[in-house]
């Protein structure tokens, strides 16, 4: 693709992704104008709503996995993996807000997620290894506190950037909210 088709299909993608996320219900009209786009661009790249949410699916999933391997959970040293773990998928929160209970009805894509969440437990297990995790918790708990904190993260700190919103959350996950 030219460079300006490119960037017309992030642009397009990532408007989508704003505007669903806020009403399920935008017609692609809609999308191409926020876009700045003619809605005729749009469904040239996309024949169905079905085809850009699939489209949508598929670069969230991309940027999570993107996030992952550049957090370096296997290799990094805990908090610095954990850091830049939560900066990541805050980023791809802000920008590709999209449901992931729909993405998971894609079979491709569920397996997908399942091998990144299966990184993620491994991490969290190292760190519960290594010691900055408690062992005492209930299977899963760290992930499900993770998880939740991260939806915080991405929409409850408009105000921080993503690296800020990281700090918080990593704060947060490792020494609680009790004062020292």
């Amino acid at each position: 693709m030219r460079a300006d088709a490119v960037r017309n299909l992030e642009t397009v993608l990532t408007t989508a992704a704003r505007l669903l996320a806020e009403d399920p219900g935008t017609s692609i009209a809609a999308i191409a104008a926020a876009a700045g786009v003619d809605r005729r661009t749009v469904y040239r790249r996309f024949a169905s709503r079905d085809e850009l949410l699939a489209a949508l699916h598929q670069a969230r999933l991309a940027a999570v996995e993107q996030a992952v391997d550049t957090a370096r959970l296997r290799e990094a040293p805990v908090p610095v993996a954990l850091r830049r773990y939560a900066e990541g998928i805050i980023a791809v929160n802000r920008t590709w807000p999209v449901e992931p209970t729909r993405m998971r009805a894609d079979p491709t894509v569920r397996e997908r997620l399942g091998r990144l969440v299966e990184q993620v437990d491994a991490f969290l297990q190292r760190a519960v290894d290594e010691g900055l995790l408690r062992a005492d918790l209930p299977p899963g708990w760290v992930g499900g506190l993770l998880r939740q904190q991260l939806q915080l993260a991405s929409h409850e700190l408009p105000g921080l950037d993503p690296g800020q919103a990281a700090d918080v959350l990593v704060d947060t996950l490792l020494h609680g909210t009790a004062r020292a």
